[in-house]
């Protein structure tokens, strides 16, 4: 039976010189709102250990539009400025809740210009979107059609540091689950390899950062001869931004196709828990890690088997995957990485990645099974369902398992 869920489409728009001003000056606004708002709630719980609720913030935005000094703000649609009220509770909430750091500023210059319209400061009629404050509908390029009869909810309007305006609009979709079929997989992530299946296929990884480094370093050298402050200089700094826009687009569409592929082919999806963030502190592989994008990857899995009624089991990242043979099961003791093939004492010859990808399976498997030593992973924002992990006892080297 299909199931209801939000879903985000995404499109790109070209806005006319009157929108992109407004729209400016939104972000501006939505910017100074959210940093003032900060401001005063970390000066109240430092300064005098006070607690300030989203309403005590929402009724001080409508004093800060009577002063002479912020004015302006009531110029600009009120929701968009709300919902980044909403949004600092929000990210309040999480530093509370542990799941978060404390809430920082927005920057002009680092941070994502956005500004979020709910129903009322938008009009969605015979297909065409206009927004609070505007007299036109935006030029959206409908890339693909939103669900039948389906009407947005939520606006989303930003604009990334290449200077590309994009909207999205978040609906009500209906997606039926995918049929039911015997099929599972392990996935052992990597570099060189993107991705090794427990089947044996494995998936070289398409590095789009570094077939790109070369136009990178060459718009980077343009824009360090520039100087600062000067419109030649923000030209290049667009340069550099398309580079990357170039990458980050490339590198999402394949992890979209594989993401995708995988979770059709196969009922039970089995992946390692990494921790990204400390593999990042390998200096010499820093780069290559994050141009690979497993988190991205994984964010993928988790929202796309909720959607097709698909298991996906998460492994311990203290599990031996790539030490343990699959065929007997003794554990070794070390094994560098630039070791790609191994014997074990029983005579089996172990293709590293190969047989790491089999072990996953084989452990999420017997979790998929009979549920032994499971416990909550983190929640996916986009599902509100949460990974299944196992728990794995501690390896002894050289003793095969039970």
């Amino acid at each position: 039976m299909p199931q209801q869920v939000k879903r985000a489409f995404k499109y790109r728009f070209y806005p006319t010189g009157e929108q992109a001003a407004e729209l400016s000056r939104t972000f501006g606004c939505v910017r100074l709102v959210y940093n003032k708002a900060l401001e005063e709630r970390t000066q109240a719980w430092y300064g005098e250990q006070r607690r300030i609720s989203y309403m005590q913030s929402s009724a001080a935005l409508t004093e800060w539009k009577k002063t002479e000094e912020l004015a302006f703000l009531a110029e600009v649609s009120s929701v968009p400025l709300q919902q980044a009220l909403r949004h600092l509770q929000t990210a309040f909430g999480n530093f509370f809740a542990k799941h978060a750091k404390y809430p920082r500023f927005k920057s002009r210059k680092k941070s994502r210009a956005s500004a979020e319209y709910t129903r009322s400061a938008f009009k969605w009629r015979d297909g065409k979107l206009t927004l609070a404050k505007m007299s036109e509908p935006l030029d959206i390029r409908w890339s693909r059609p939103l669900p039948e009869g389906a009407a947005p909810t939520t606006v989303t309007v930003s604009r990334d540091s290449a200077g590309r305006w994009f909207v999205s609009l978040l609906c009500d979709d209906h997606i039926a689950p995918a049929p039911v079929t015997s099929n599972a997989v392990g996935i052992d992530a990597g570099i060189t390899t993107l991705v090794t299946l427990s089947t044996g296929e494995k998936i070289a990884n398409p590095k789009h950062g570094r077939r790109e480094r070369a136009r990178l370093a060459k718009a980077q050298r343009k824009l360090s001869r520039k100087a600062k402050g000067s419109a030649n200089r923000e030209k290049a700094r667009k340069g550099v931004a398309r580079v990357h826009a170039r990458i980050a687009d490339r590198r999402r569409d394949f992890l979209h196709k594989l993401s995708t592929r995988l979770v059709r082919e196969n009922q039970t999806v089995v992946i390692e828990d990494l921790t990204v963030r400390n593999l990042l502190k390998n200096g010499k592989l820093a780069r290559a890690i994050s141009d690979a994008s497993w988190t991205e990857l994984r964010s993928m899995l988790e929202y796309k088997c909720a959607w097709y009624g698909r298991e996906l089991v998460v492994i311990d990242r203290w599990f031996p995957s790539s030490k343990l043979c699959g065929n007997c099961g003794t554990v070794r003791g070390k094994l560098p990485l630039n070791v790609r093939e191994w014997t074990c004492e029983c005579g089996t010859v172990h293709d590293r990645d190969v047989n790491a990808a089999r072990n996953i399976l084989a452990a999420g498997l017997a979790v998929s099974a009979c549920g032994d030593g499971v416990r909550p992973q983190r929640e996916s924002s986009r599902t509100g369902r949460r990974s299944v992990k196992q728990e794995v006892p501690p390896a002894r080297v050289g003793i095969p398992s039970p």
